[in-house]
């Protein structure tokens, strides 16, 4: 018997939000850690080069916090301008090492100066009420520092209509409870139900295909609308489903599981 739509993306979230999945994804380097703030940071720093082969970007993830030797809040606090030297050849795609060494400073300026990452976002969310808004409070937060203009396209704008994969993707990581443990939880102040999915070619095909969106780009407007249609399956938790989607787009699920 053919699965309703509900069913089929209750089974497959079922299916792959397990604890076998983390060690797969980028996800598994903040699970290294246990302090809140090494968390947050390695989280942020894994979830901005997430573009690419899975095990590049865990392998390239890696690298970083094994640089900042294992304790990225300590060294983000306490490094020099010599320190970052040890960042020299670093390189993920077109995140190079002129990247990282702004994001290192932007984000020790974060901790000692706006009480960091949580503090940042939980002040735009609640000063204007949407996830929306955060992200681009942040962003203006996180550039307030002199950078080179080609570090601003690793972190989205969704004022530019920009998706904010990587961004949407890290707070599903500290937002989200999650009995199974791949998703952190540790940010109670930003309501799950308030996230949008973290929209990429995967999830983008998949929801298409489905129905759950028909904007051909895979832009903020499009995020919006299938987030939307995540909400009226489960109102409280709609970004659950980006384990579904993500899932049955990787492993070439559709066919089987929904009659097409």
């Amino acid at each position: 018997m053919e699965l309703s739509l509900v069913e089929l993306l209750e089974l497959k979230y079922a299916q792959h939000n397990t604890a076998s999945f983390v060690e797969r994804d980028p996800v598994s380097v903040p699970h290294l850690f246990s302090k809140k703030e090494n968390i947050e940071i390695s989280g942020f720093l894994t979830a901005s080069i997430a573009w690419g082969q899975r095990g590049t970007i865990i392998r390239n993830a890696l690298d970083l916090v094994r640089r900042m030797d294992n304790d990225p809040h300590d060294f983000i606090l306490n490094a020099q301008t010599g320190d970052l030297e040890v960042f020299r050849g670093f390189k993920h795609r077109t995140f190079n090492e002129e990247d990282c060494r702004y994001f290192i400073i932007s984000l020790g300026n974060i901790y000692r100066e706006h009480g960091g990452l949580a503090e940042v976002f939980s002040g735009s969310y609640h000063n204007n009420g949407s996830v929306k808004e955060a992200l681009a409070g942040f962003r203006q937060v996180f550039f307030a520092l002199p950078h080179l203009r080609r570090t601003e396209k690793h972190v989205a704008d969704p004022y530019t209509n920009a998706a904010a994969k990587r961004l949407n993707m890290f707070l599903r990581w500290m937002v989200r409870q999650d009995d199974a443990g791949v998703d952190f939880g540790i940010w109670d102040f930003i309501s799950p139900e308030d996230l949008f999915l973290p929209l990429d070619i995967h999830t983008g095909t998949v929801s298409r295909s489905l129905g759950l969106l028909h904007r051909k780009q895979n832009d903020w407007k499009a995020v919006e609308e299938v987030t939307a249609s995540l909400r009226q399956m489960d109102p409280r938790n709609p970004v659950k489903y980006d384990f579904a989607l993500f899932g049955m787009g990787m492993h070439g699920e559709l066919d089987e599981d929904y009659g097409k």
